[in-house]
């Protein structure tokens, strides 16, 4: 009886370290506390100061709302590289709208639609004409960088301001990552919980063998760049709110690539077929720690920029190779 009790419990301990190694979100969440704790002892402000906190919080925010909508793009095989651009564009858009007179909530939808126009643009050019992603968005980012330019005239303008709304949007120092741990909830639940988010997945992993079961591979593509774009320009919204303030030259080609980074960090490869929106905020938080933790111990942003390429690339390695060994 006792050896049944031995095997059994053999075979448990045997499968832990299989499903650790099979699980993205753990990886990254046990590197993200070494991380954090090695910054901790390097200097005692990283994570025992109010101020700290929330500067931590205020750059993992944006970057994790945008990496949920290429995470649900890159999962079916596709990216989005307009996103840093319909980040400064939806903004200006809400402000023309409020100007015209609108309720600040009515040009806040104003800009949200304005972002869900250009990700349907992105959606149909790719979809129906057949264009990849990467040449796709790759157009669309130049031109809605040259609008924004061209309807703000390079001049920033302020957020309306002083009243309620404006708080609740980002005005208050915590309220983006309150809103980015809400839509990374919901969008957890979109692609693990729901017809959309499976579907996702498995068109990505086997278009034509999902395309011949009955699934509209084309609508989810298209319907998935509208989500990029919309969580884009939502995050450029909140962005503007805390900072009480709209620039054209805001996020750019720079939060876009630590988006991905951040997708790819937490466990999505390029290649598509498999991803989740956990291991994406948790791969946004390594980001945001690296960031604050070298700043607080006076490394400077280049040093930043080396230790985030090698990271995609051991991500990458880690993910093709480790992992297939772990299956076997």
């Amino acid at each position: 009886m006792s050896s049944v009790t031995d095997t059994k419990s053999g075979n448990r301990t045997r499968r832990w370290p299989g499903a650790i190694g099979r699980s993205s979100e753990i990886r990254i969440l046990a590197v993200a506390l070494i991380l954090a704790a090695y910054f901790e002892i390097a200097n005692h402000d990283f994570l025992l100061t109010s101020a700290s906190l929330e500067n931590l919080s205020q750059f993992i925010a944006p970057v994790a709302i945008i990496a949920c909508g290429e995470i649900m793009l890159m999962i079916g095989g596709e990216i989005d590289l307009s996103a840093g651009m319909v980040f400064a564009f939806a903004p200006f858009i809400m402000h023309f709208a409020h100007e015209a007179g609108a309720p600040t909530w009515i040009a806040l939808i104003v800009g949200v639609l304005a972002a869900a126009v250009v990700g349907l643009i992105n959606g149909a050019v790719t979809v129906y004409l057949r264009i990849p992603s990467f040449v796709t968005t790759l157009g669309t980012l130049f031109f809605i960088n040259g609008l924004t330019l061209t309807i703000s005239r390079g001049t920033p303008v302020s957020t309306p301001e002083g009243n309620d709304f404006a708080a609740f949007m980002g005005a208050w120092g915590y309220s983006e990552i309150i809103w980015t741990v809400a839509i990374a909830a919901f969008m957890h639940v979109l692609l693990r919980n729901t017809r959309w988010g499976l579907h996702t997945i498995a068109s990505g992993a086997n278009p034509l063998g999902s395309s011949e079961a009955g699934i509209n591979v084309k609508r989810l593509k298209l319907g998935n760049f509208v989500i990029a774009a919309v969580l884009a320009g939502f995050t450029g919204i909140l962005e503007g709110f805390r900072i009480t303030s709209i620039d054209p030259q805001a996020g750019g080609n720079q939060i876009m690539f630590l988006a991905v980074a951040a997708a790819v960090i937490g466990g999505t490869p390029l290649a598509g077929g498999s991803g989740t929106i956990i291991g994406g905020l948790i791969g946004a938080a390594v980001l945001g720690i690296l960031n604050d933790g070298f700043t607080l111990i006076g490394i400077n942003a280049f040093t930043f920029n080396m230790i985030l390429g090698a990271a995609i690339l051991a991500a990458m390695i880690f993910n093709i190779h480790v992992v297939r060994l772990a299956r076997k």
